[in-house]
């Protein structure tokens, strides 16, 4: 049946091209934005997941600052405490050499007062951002190094402690590195097991200073240890942020192979559906025929 009221053929081409035009809307967003899924409506599951990635990809980003000031930390300990073994070693030297009868023992206490100020030195100034891993009025330190996520969405952060190895106590003798900088650390306190006045004294300190030799060996190994897991850590975290980066990708980013044949398709339908409109629109044109 045939009506100049109500045409059929017109309301079935004018939806089909709402629909195209709809589509092609969105294809054109998706080319433009570069993301299939940006807002709650296109997906909201994915969408939901993806945010929650987001989130955590913020967090792992202030997990890597964390973690970057911990190791620049510890890298100054560790290079402060290998430092302190060297001067040892050369302390050695002049203790060694101060068991002999024959030698020069002013001298030799001399260059030994001054070893043992620079390493008072080195202790105290071995600072980053008011920590020192060399003393313990600098304490120890928690280095935030991950975020955790269970199967339930509860977050928890992860920590690596950096012990100090205080050898304010092994070698200062107990003196303060780090209260009243500008207050020097009398020799007299800094390893004070070590005489090198006669050669009776440097023997008995050579003893002393192995123990000495030793604690800072055990130190430095030990800042190193926790130098190693910190960068280990750190570049694991760059790579779980990486690996989240590309799944979120994954997810909400566009196919633009895909979406830039769909776009071509889409603007195909919609000249067909014009065309298909405007012949629907001319049909009651042909009821006049009847009249003539």
């Amino acid at each position: 049946m045939s009506s100049i009221l109500t045409n059929n053929s017109a309301m079935v081409a004018l939806q089909t091209l709402q629909s195209v035009n709809s589509n092609l809307a969105k294809t054109q967003d998706m080319i433009s934005t570069g993301k299939e899924i940006g807002k709650a409506k296109d997906n909201s599951a994915i969408w939901a997941i993806s945010k929650v990635m987001e989130s955590d990809v913020s967090g792992f980003k202030a997990v890597k600052d964390s973690l970057a000031l911990g190791e620049s930390t510890v890298a100054v300990a560790s290079a402060g405490a290998e430092q302190i073994v060297n001067l040892l070693n050369e302390m050695k030297e002049r203790v060694v050499a101060a068991t002999g009868d024959n030698v020069d023992h002013t001298k030799i206490e001399s260059d030994v007062d001054a070893l043992k100020e620079q390493i008072g030195s080195i202790i105290r100034g071995s600072q980053f951002n008011g920590s020192n891993l060399l003393d313990a009025a600098g304490g120890d330190i928690d280095v935030l190094a991950s975020i955790n996520r269970d199967d339930v969405g509860d977050v928890s952060n992860l920590m690596i402690t950096v012990a100090s190895v205080d050898f304010e106590t092994d070698l200062l003798g107990g003196a303060t590195a780090t209260t009243n900088p500008d207050d020097p650390i009398l020799a007299s306190n800094i390893l004070g097991d070590i005489d090198v006045s006669d050669a009776a004294s440097a023997a008995t300190s050579l003893t002393a200073l192995e123990a000495h030799i030793q604690t800072a060996i055990d130190g430095a190994a030990e800042l190193g240890a926790s130098a190693k897991r910190i960068s280990d850590q750190s570049e694991f975290v760059g790579k779980v942020t990486d690996a989240m980066k590309s799944g979120i990708g994954a997810m909400v980013d566009t196919n633009m192979e895909e979406a830039s044949a769909r776009l071509q398709a889409l603007q195909v339908q919609q000249q067909l559906a014009t065309q298909s409109l405007s012949i629907a629109n001319q049909a009651p044109q042909a009821i006049l025929s009847l009249f003539r």
